[in-house]
């Protein structure tokens, strides 16, 4: 009996050590299929270069955006579109003059939120020639409102300048809004007198 008992073992173990690396490699190859997946969803539809576009409101032009390029990815919960390598935006008034303008490193355009998060080396000119530093702005195309929660930095052409964390104003940057402001102000001694 002792016989048989060694043969079985010898036999069924092998084979149940067999099945157990079996089992193990299916379940790597499901994990494996998965992250390819997840990869698969976050791929870009399109990408674009030397990218010009034209927003417009009832036959009015109210904004020109320039990028080198744009990475769309359209295939996830939320669809937005990637600009990596920089962005310009110019706002125009009713007249079709220049109201202000924002250059960045890098952009991201969200579609369901209608926004669009500039960040790295922001800069804002508005039409007063006041220009706004930040490493953060984010527009907000249906409220029409730009906002930012870090430090920034607003330069008049007279010099003066205004520092704060904190920042809104409406899309032409004026009038604007900075918590936390202080500030270095030129002052003429003889208006004062």
């Amino acid at each position: 009996m002792n016989s048989q008992v060694i043969k079985l073992s010898r036999l069924y173990l092998p084979a149940l050590f067999i099945c157990m690396l079996l089992i193990s490699a299916c379940e790597n190859s499901l994990n494996d299929i998965q992250k390819i997946a997840s990869k698969e969803e976050n791929r870009p539809i399109s990408r674009s270069t030397g990218v010009d576009v034209i927003y417009s409101d009832s036959a009015k032009v109210k904004a020109h955006l320039t990028a080198p390029l744009m990475i769309e990815f359209e295939d996830t919960p939320k669809p937005y579109k990637e600009m990596p390598k920089g962005v310009k935006i110019i706002f125009y008034d009713a007249d079709l003059k220049e109201s202000g303008n924002i250059v960045s490193d890098y952009a991201v355009q969200r579609e369901k939120e209608n926004l669009i998060e500039f960040r790295k080396n922001v800069v804002a000119t508005n039409a007063k020639g006041q220009i706004f530093k930040s490493e953060e702005l984010i527009y907000n195309m249906t409220a029409k409102k730009m906002h930012s929660s870090k430090p920034v930095e607003i330069i008049s052409p007279n010099g003066d300048v205004v520092d704060g964390v904190g920042f809104d104003s409406n899309e032409t940057f004026y009038p604007w809004h900075i918590d936390h402001m202080t500030g270095v102000f030129h002052v003429n001694e003889k208006e004062v007198q």
